[in-house]
């Protein structure tokens, strides 16, 4: 049965870092090919840097990660590439570039309602979760490899693709938040790629804050927490959602006007 058309592919190279627009790539278990391939860690606690801590990683989301020729090349917000030094010094915290997540890597995630509240300059209550666990050894995925987001749900949002961060967003006709409906589905995209839906997508503080030249605005988890509260696996409690993880079932290529179908 047909539910939509794949309108936007984006691919992030560097966790956290904003990402590069693509027509098409090839997809396997590791995702999205180039995405999620690198990652910072911090010098001093041995994390991976993430912008859910936003206190200390929201600059992140004012540097630009892509694959040239098969190298990942990074830059700031004046187009000038940025390297490992410089990285430390616009972050204010010494950190080094890994090509592999190391085996139990966590990141720190702030509680999104005391961002929220008390501003991301403020230090606030965080929590300490590994991440990647349902996904290939060595990725930086927050989960699973790959995360898509209907146009349905970023209507009901009123907000940018870009503050969710997905790699896939699919043009869909209902309303509402309808992917929550395919988990534990299959999707078969184009003619070859298939994909099992895992869990809808938990948000944080991250969809809140500045991306490039996208301001800070606090609506973005703000309509979540109200209309879109779900339990994203057993054992955790209601968060905001928006969006649904998913693996690969048979990997394949994707472009962007494919058709989407629910099996």
């Amino acid at each position: 049965m047909k539910i939509g058309t794949v309108e936007r592919l984006r691919r992030y190279p560097v966790k956290s870092m904003l990402g590069e627009e693509l027509g098409e790539a090839a997809v396997s278990d590791r995702g999205l090919d180039g995405d999620r391939v690198t990652g910072l860690l911090d010098a001093e606690s041995g994390r991976v840097v993430s912008a859910k801590n936003p206190r200390l990683w929201a600059g992140m989301l004012g540097l630009t990660a892509v694959l040239d020729a098969g190298r990942v090349v990074i830059t700031g917000p004046d187009g000038r590439e940025v390297g490992e030094a410089e990285l430390s010094e616009r972050l204010g915290r010494r950190v080094r570039l890994a090509g592999e997540r190391p085996p139990g890597a966590t990141v720190e995630r702030a509680v999104p309602e005391e961002v929220l509240a008390r501003g991301i300059e403020e230090k606030v209550a965080v929590t300490e979760n590994e991440i990647g666990r349902a996904a290939p050894a060595g990725t930086f995925f927050d989960f699973a490899p790959l995360h898509l987001l209907t146009t349905s749900t970023l209507d009901a949002v009123a907000a940018e693709a870009e503050r969710y961060r997905p790699n896939l967003v699919i043009r869909t006709e209902g309303e509402g938040y309808v992917e929550n409906e395919w988990v534990g589905r299959e999707l078969r995209i184009g003619p070859d790629l298939r994909l099992r839906i895992l869990a809808p997508t938990p948000r944080c503080a991250v969809p809140t804050l500045a991306h490039g030249p996208l301001p800070r605005s606090t609506a973005a988890l703000k309509v979540l927490a109200e209309q879109n509260r779900l339990v994203p696996l057993e054992g955790m409690a209601a968060l905001p959602c928006a969006g649904v993880y998913a693996q690969v079932v048979e990997p394949g290529r994707v472009k962007v006007g494919d058709a989407v179908g629910l099996d």
